[in-house]
Protein backbone atom coordinates (compact mmCIF):
# COMPACT_ATOMS: atom_id res chain seq x y z
CA UNK A 1 0.00 0.00 0.00
CA UNK A 2 1.51 3.29 -1.15
CA UNK A 3 0.14 6.73 -0.33
CA UNK A 4 0.27 9.87 -2.44
CA UNK A 5 0.43 12.91 -0.17
CA UNK A 6 -0.75 15.69 -2.44
CA UNK A 7 -0.69 19.41 -1.71
CA UNK A 8 -1.18 21.80 -4.61
CA UNK A 9 0.76 25.06 -5.15
CA UNK A 10 3.27 24.61 -2.37
CA UNK A 11 5.15 27.75 -3.41
CA UNK A 12 2.05 29.79 -2.58
CA UNK A 13 1.05 28.06 0.66
CA UNK A 14 4.50 27.10 1.94
CA UNK A 15 4.06 29.23 5.08
CA UNK A 16 0.50 28.09 5.83
CA UNK A 17 -0.96 25.63 8.28
CA UNK A 18 -1.77 23.24 5.41
CA UNK A 19 1.91 23.12 4.45
CA UNK A 20 2.80 22.39 8.06
CA UNK A 21 0.14 19.68 8.16
CA UNK A 22 1.76 18.04 5.13
CA UNK A 23 5.13 18.10 6.90
CA UNK A 24 3.51 16.40 9.88
CA UNK A 25 1.89 13.78 7.64
CA UNK A 26 5.25 12.95 6.06
CA UNK A 27 6.81 12.54 9.50
CA UNK A 28 3.86 10.50 10.80
CA UNK A 29 3.98 8.10 7.84
CA UNK A 30 7.75 7.73 7.99
CA UNK A 31 7.68 6.93 11.69
CA UNK A 32 5.08 4.22 11.10
CA UNK A 33 6.73 2.61 8.09
CA UNK A 34 4.07 3.70 5.59
CA UNK A 35 5.37 4.07 2.04
CA UNK A 36 4.45 7.39 0.44
CA UNK A 37 5.24 9.69 -2.48
CA UNK A 38 4.73 13.40 -3.14
CA UNK A 39 4.75 12.95 -6.92
CA UNK A 40 1.30 12.47 -8.48
CA UNK A 41 2.96 10.78 -11.48
CA UNK A 42 4.36 7.98 -9.30
CA UNK A 43 2.45 4.79 -8.67
CA UNK A 44 0.19 4.87 -5.62
CA UNK A 45 -2.84 3.13 -4.15
CA UNK A 46 -4.45 5.97 -2.17
CA UNK A 47 -4.39 9.70 -2.88
CA UNK A 48 -4.41 11.70 0.36
CA UNK A 49 -5.27 15.22 -0.82
CA UNK A 50 -4.77 18.33 1.32
CA UNK A 51 -5.87 21.18 -0.95
CA UNK A 52 -9.10 22.21 -2.65
CA UNK A 53 -7.83 23.91 -5.79
CA UNK A 54 -8.68 22.74 -9.32
CA UNK A 55 -5.66 20.47 -9.84
CA UNK A 56 -6.48 18.69 -6.57
CA UNK A 57 -10.07 18.11 -7.69
CA UNK A 58 -8.94 16.81 -11.08
CA UNK A 59 -6.38 14.53 -9.42
CA UNK A 60 -9.15 13.00 -7.32
CA UNK A 61 -11.27 12.44 -10.44
CA UNK A 62 -8.34 10.80 -12.26
CA UNK A 63 -7.50 8.57 -9.28
CA UNK A 64 -11.05 7.24 -9.21
CA UNK A 65 -10.99 6.55 -12.95
CA UNK A 66 -7.84 4.51 -12.40
CA UNK A 67 -9.51 2.51 -9.65
CA UNK A 68 -7.59 4.13 -6.82
CA UNK A 69 -8.90 5.37 -3.50
CA UNK A 70 -9.12 9.03 -2.47
CA UNK A 71 -8.95 10.52 0.99
CA UNK A 72 -9.68 14.23 1.22
CA UNK A 73 -8.18 16.06 4.18
CA UNK A 74 -10.73 18.70 5.14
CA UNK A 75 -8.57 21.51 6.52
CA UNK A 76 -11.04 24.20 5.42
CA UNK A 77 -14.67 25.04 6.08
CA UNK A 78 -16.89 27.94 5.08
CA UNK A 79 -16.76 29.07 8.69
CA UNK A 80 -13.00 29.55 8.80
CA UNK A 81 -12.95 31.09 5.30
CA UNK A 82 -15.06 34.00 6.47
CA UNK A 83 -13.37 37.14 7.82
CA UNK A 84 -10.09 36.32 6.16
CA UNK A 85 -9.30 37.98 2.84
CA UNK A 86 -10.91 40.74 0.78
CA UNK A 87 -14.38 39.62 -0.41
CA UNK A 88 -14.12 36.33 1.55
CA UNK A 89 -17.49 36.90 3.22
CA UNK A 90 -19.17 37.71 -0.08
CA UNK A 91 -17.89 34.49 -1.63
CA UNK A 92 -18.09 32.22 1.41
CA UNK A 93 -21.25 30.40 0.27
CA UNK A 94 -19.75 29.79 -3.16
CA UNK A 95 -16.61 28.54 -1.44
CA UNK A 96 -18.72 26.12 0.60
CA UNK A 97 -20.28 24.70 -2.59
CA UNK A 98 -16.82 24.18 -4.05
CA UNK A 99 -15.62 22.52 -0.84
CA UNK A 100 -18.53 20.08 -1.01
CA UNK A 101 -17.71 19.32 -4.65
CA UNK A 102 -14.08 18.58 -3.73
CA UNK A 103 -14.77 16.73 -0.51
CA UNK A 104 -17.45 14.73 -2.29
CA UNK A 105 -14.65 13.04 -4.27
CA UNK A 106 -13.26 11.43 -1.11
CA UNK A 107 -13.93 7.81 -0.23
CA UNK A 108 -13.58 9.22 3.25
CA UNK A 109 -12.67 12.55 4.84
CA UNK A 110 -10.13 13.36 7.53
CA UNK A 111 -10.53 16.57 9.52
CA UNK A 112 -8.54 17.75 12.55
CA UNK A 113 -11.17 17.86 15.30
CA UNK A 114 -14.61 16.57 16.32
CA UNK A 115 -15.79 20.19 15.97
CA UNK A 116 -14.82 20.42 12.29
CA UNK A 117 -16.28 16.92 11.79
CA UNK A 118 -19.65 18.17 13.06
CA UNK A 119 -19.50 21.12 10.67
CA UNK A 120 -18.82 18.84 7.71
CA UNK A 121 -21.61 16.49 8.71
CA UNK A 122 -23.86 19.54 8.77
CA UNK A 123 -22.99 20.11 5.10
CA UNK A 124 -24.70 16.82 4.27
CA UNK A 125 -21.53 14.94 3.28
CA UNK A 126 -22.25 11.22 3.49
CA UNK A 127 -18.89 9.45 3.43
CA UNK A 128 -17.11 8.41 6.64
CA UNK A 129 -15.46 11.38 8.38
CA UNK A 130 -12.58 10.80 10.79
CA UNK A 131 -11.37 13.36 13.32
CA UNK A 132 -7.57 13.09 13.44
CA UNK A 133 -5.37 15.83 14.85
CA UNK A 134 -2.71 17.37 12.62
CA UNK A 135 -0.34 16.31 15.37
CA UNK A 136 2.76 17.83 16.90
CA UNK A 137 6.46 16.96 16.81
CA UNK A 138 7.01 16.91 20.56
CA UNK A 139 10.75 16.39 20.39
CA UNK A 140 11.23 19.47 18.19
CA UNK A 141 9.62 21.72 20.81
CA UNK A 142 11.39 20.31 23.86
CA UNK A 143 12.06 23.37 26.02
CA UNK A 144 15.48 25.02 25.74
CA UNK A 145 15.90 27.90 28.21
CA UNK A 146 19.16 29.12 26.66
CA UNK A 147 17.63 29.46 23.19
CA UNK A 148 14.66 31.21 24.76
CA UNK A 149 17.11 33.80 26.05
CA UNK A 150 18.62 34.07 22.57
CA UNK A 151 15.15 34.89 21.21
CA UNK A 152 14.97 37.94 23.46
CA UNK A 153 18.38 39.13 22.31
CA UNK A 154 17.58 38.51 18.65
CA UNK A 155 14.39 40.59 18.73
CA UNK A 156 15.65 43.35 21.02
CA UNK A 157 13.89 42.45 24.26
CA UNK A 158 15.38 42.70 27.74
CA UNK A 159 15.34 39.95 30.38
CA UNK A 160 12.81 42.05 32.31
CA UNK A 161 10.31 42.49 29.47
CA UNK A 162 7.00 40.66 29.74
CA UNK A 163 6.37 39.33 26.23
CA UNK A 164 3.04 38.26 24.72
CA UNK A 165 3.39 36.39 21.43
CA UNK A 166 0.93 35.32 18.74
CA UNK A 167 1.29 33.45 15.45
CA UNK A 168 -0.90 33.56 12.36
CA UNK A 169 -1.81 35.17 9.08
CA UNK A 170 -2.72 38.85 9.03
CA UNK A 171 -6.45 38.18 8.89
CA UNK A 172 -9.32 39.38 11.03
CA UNK A 173 -10.46 35.85 11.88
CA UNK A 174 -7.18 35.23 13.68
CA UNK A 175 -7.96 38.05 16.11
CA UNK A 176 -5.26 40.42 14.94
CA UNK A 177 -7.43 43.52 15.49
CA UNK A 178 -7.89 42.54 19.13
CA UNK A 179 -4.17 41.85 19.47
CA UNK A 180 -3.34 45.40 18.35
CA UNK A 181 -6.01 46.87 20.62
CA UNK A 182 -4.61 44.97 23.61
CA UNK A 183 -1.14 46.36 22.83
CA UNK A 184 -2.66 49.86 22.95
CA UNK A 185 -4.36 49.16 26.27
CA UNK A 186 -1.35 47.47 27.90
CA UNK A 187 1.79 49.52 27.15
CA UNK A 188 3.60 47.87 30.06
CA UNK A 189 3.86 44.62 28.08
CA UNK A 190 5.54 43.75 24.78
CA UNK A 191 3.38 42.26 21.98
CA UNK A 192 4.90 40.37 19.04
CA UNK A 193 2.99 38.71 16.18
CA UNK A 194 4.73 36.20 13.91
CA UNK A 195 3.34 35.52 10.45
CA UNK A 196 2.65 37.38 7.26
CA UNK A 197 0.00 37.98 4.62
CA UNK A 198 0.35 40.31 1.62
CA UNK A 199 -1.46 43.46 2.71
CA UNK A 200 -3.14 43.91 -0.67
CA UNK A 201 -5.17 40.76 0.06
CA UNK A 202 -6.71 41.89 3.38
CA UNK A 203 -9.34 44.54 4.23
CA UNK A 204 -8.36 48.13 4.99
CA UNK A 205 -8.97 47.81 8.74
CA UNK A 206 -6.44 44.98 8.94
CA UNK A 207 -3.88 46.94 6.91
CA UNK A 208 -4.39 49.90 9.25
CA UNK A 209 -3.89 47.68 12.32
CA UNK A 210 -0.66 46.19 10.94
CA UNK A 211 0.70 49.69 10.30
CA UNK A 212 0.01 50.82 13.87
CA UNK A 213 3.14 52.38 15.37
CA UNK A 214 3.58 51.53 19.04
CA UNK A 215 6.83 51.00 20.95
CA UNK A 216 5.46 47.74 22.40
CA UNK A 217 3.96 46.29 19.19
CA UNK A 218 6.09 44.23 16.80
CA UNK A 219 5.38 42.51 13.47
CA UNK A 220 8.59 40.74 12.42
CA UNK A 221 6.78 38.77 9.70
CA UNK A 222 7.24 35.10 8.91
CA UNK A 223 10.07 33.20 10.60
CA UNK A 224 10.96 29.56 10.13
CA UNK A 225 10.12 26.93 12.72
CA UNK A 226 13.62 26.85 14.22
CA UNK A 227 13.33 30.56 15.10
CA UNK A 228 9.66 30.39 16.07
CA UNK A 229 10.25 27.70 18.67
CA UNK A 230 12.77 29.99 20.43
CA UNK A 231 9.92 32.49 20.78
CA UNK A 232 7.71 29.84 22.39
CA UNK A 233 10.55 29.21 24.84
CA UNK A 234 11.46 32.85 25.46
CA UNK A 235 8.11 34.63 25.62
CA UNK A 236 5.93 34.81 28.73
CA UNK A 237 2.54 34.07 27.18
CA UNK A 238 1.12 32.64 23.95
CA UNK A 239 -2.07 34.50 23.06
CA UNK A 240 -4.44 32.83 20.58
CA UNK A 241 -7.36 35.25 20.01
CA UNK A 242 -8.70 33.43 16.92
CA UNK A 243 -12.45 33.48 16.30
CA UNK A 244 -12.61 30.24 14.28
CA UNK A 245 -10.32 27.25 13.67
CA UNK A 246 -10.41 23.66 12.52
CA UNK A 247 -7.64 22.95 15.07
CA UNK A 248 -4.76 25.42 15.37
CA UNK A 249 -1.32 23.83 14.93
CA UNK A 250 0.43 26.81 16.50
CA UNK A 251 -1.62 26.26 19.64
CA UNK A 252 -0.32 22.70 19.85
CA UNK A 253 3.21 24.04 19.33
CA UNK A 254 2.86 26.43 22.26
CA UNK A 255 1.55 23.64 24.47
CA UNK A 256 4.38 21.33 23.39
CA UNK A 257 6.88 24.08 24.29
CA UNK A 258 5.34 24.31 27.76
CA UNK A 259 4.31 27.92 27.24
CA UNK A 260 1.53 29.70 29.13
CA UNK A 261 -1.53 29.79 26.88
CA UNK A 262 -4.54 32.10 26.71
CA UNK A 263 -7.18 31.33 24.05
CA UNK A 264 -10.52 32.72 22.98
CA UNK A 265 -13.48 30.82 24.40
CA UNK A 266 -14.96 29.48 21.14
CA UNK A 267 -16.96 26.31 20.36
CA UNK A 268 -14.08 24.29 18.87
CA UNK A 269 -12.33 24.15 22.25
CA UNK A 270 -15.37 23.11 24.30
CA UNK A 271 -14.80 19.70 25.87
CA UNK A 272 -11.13 19.85 24.87
CA UNK A 273 -9.70 22.76 26.82
CA UNK A 274 -11.04 23.73 30.22
CA UNK A 275 -10.49 27.22 31.55
CA UNK A 276 -8.19 27.17 34.55
CA UNK A 277 -7.33 23.49 34.07
CA UNK A 278 -5.07 23.16 31.00
CA UNK A 279 -5.32 26.67 29.48
CA UNK A 280 -6.90 30.01 30.28
CA UNK A 281 -9.80 31.37 28.24
CA UNK A 282 -11.36 34.77 27.58
CA UNK A 283 -14.34 35.93 25.52
CA UNK A 284 -13.79 39.66 24.95
CA UNK A 285 -11.16 42.39 25.20
CA UNK A 286 -11.87 43.14 28.85
CA UNK A 287 -11.52 39.48 29.82
CA UNK A 288 -8.34 39.13 27.77
CA UNK A 289 -6.87 42.18 29.50
CA UNK A 290 -7.71 40.82 32.95
CA UNK A 291 -6.37 37.32 32.20
CA UNK A 292 -3.14 38.64 30.70
CA UNK A 293 -2.39 40.62 33.83
CA UNK A 294 -3.23 37.68 36.08
CA UNK A 295 -0.97 35.30 34.12
CA UNK A 296 2.00 37.66 33.71
CA UNK A 297 1.87 38.86 37.30
CA UNK A 298 1.65 35.25 38.54
CA UNK A 299 -1.74 35.78 40.15
CA UNK A 300 -3.09 32.44 38.89
CA UNK A 301 -1.76 28.86 38.78
CA UNK A 302 0.77 27.75 36.17
CA UNK A 303 -0.98 25.34 33.77
CA UNK A 304 1.91 24.54 31.45
CA UNK A 305 2.29 20.90 32.47
CA UNK A 306 -1.43 20.26 32.09
CA UNK A 307 -1.34 21.91 28.69
CA UNK A 308 1.65 19.82 27.68
CA UNK A 309 -0.39 16.66 28.27
CA UNK A 310 -2.85 17.82 25.56
CA UNK A 311 0.05 18.10 23.10
CA UNK A 312 1.48 14.78 24.26
CA UNK A 313 -1.75 12.99 23.29
CA UNK A 314 -1.31 14.35 19.77
CA UNK A 315 2.29 13.29 19.25
CA UNK A 316 3.14 12.54 15.60
CA UNK A 317 3.82 8.87 16.35
CA UNK A 318 0.24 8.40 17.56
CA UNK A 319 -1.19 10.34 14.62
CA UNK A 320 0.66 8.05 12.20
CA UNK A 321 -0.97 5.01 13.77
CA UNK A 322 -4.41 6.55 13.32
CA UNK A 323 -3.68 7.42 9.68
CA UNK A 324 -2.44 3.89 9.03
CA UNK A 325 -5.68 2.41 10.35
CA UNK A 326 -7.71 4.71 8.07
CA UNK A 327 -5.57 3.93 5.02
CA UNK A 328 -5.96 0.18 5.57
CA UNK A 329 -9.72 0.52 6.03
CA UNK A 330 -10.11 2.53 2.83
CA UNK A 331 -7.74 0.27 0.89
CA UNK A 332 -9.86 -2.79 1.76
CA UNK A 333 -13.09 -1.18 0.54
CA UNK A 334 -14.45 -2.64 -2.67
Amino acid sequence: MKILLYTEAMKIIRNSGVAKALSHQRDALARNGIEYTLNPHDSFDIAHINTVWPKSYLLAKRAHKEGKKVIYHAHSTEEDFRNSFIFSNAFSHTFKKWLMKCYGQGDCLITPTPYSKRILEGYGLKQPIYAVSNGIQLDFFKRDVQKGTEFRTRFGFTPEDKIIMAVGLYIERKGILDFVELAKRMPEYQFIWFGHTPLYSVPAKVRKAIRTKLPNLHFPGYVDSAVLRTAYWGADLFLFPTYEETEGIVLLEALAARQNVLIRDIPIYEGWFEDGVNVYKASNLEEFETRIKQILEHQCPDLTENGYQIAQERDIQNIGKQLKDIYESVYRQK
